[in-house]
């Protein structure tokens, strides 16, 4: 089984219990189909940068699974046919990063540490630095 996450943004205007029952929806969907469900995050209502089928704002949710890609297509075609889904996206996540998520490492800094800073000059010129 693979692990996947899927981004769903749902109509703001939605009540309570309809956002229960779209997760509840989408989360029978894939069990039905093979997968296990792991956490679901609810991020509440946001504001959209721009307008997104004339609303500017939605319910945003992040469901963690784990499952086939048969799954997988059955889940984007429920999605897409409900009319209170505004948009999803299901990503299919690497496996360094599920691995350092079960070890509970952090992803590595960006910044250069501080003996790796000055290297020789043929290491700066490779990497850009005059």
């Amino acid at each position: 089984m693979r692990h996947y996450e899927v981004m769903v943004i749902l109509d703001a205007g939605l009540e309570d219990d309809a956002i229960r029952a779209s997760v509840d929806r989408a989360t029978n969907s894939l069990t039905t189909n093979g997968a296990t469900v792991g956490k679901i995050d609810r991020w509440g209502k946001r504001r959209f940068a721009y307008e997104v089928d004339h609303r500017s704002e939605g319910y945003y949710l992040l469901i963690n699974f784990e499952a086939e890609p048969a799954a997988i297509s059955e889940l984007e075609r429920m999605l897409g046919l409900a009319d209170e889904v505004v948009r999803h996206k299901v990503i299919r996540l690497p496996e360094k990063v599920i691995a350092g998520a079960a070890s509970g490492a952090t992803r590595p800094s960006s910044a250069p540490s501080s003996d790796s800073a000055g290297g020789t000059p043929s290491e700066a010129n490779e990497n850009g630095a005059n």
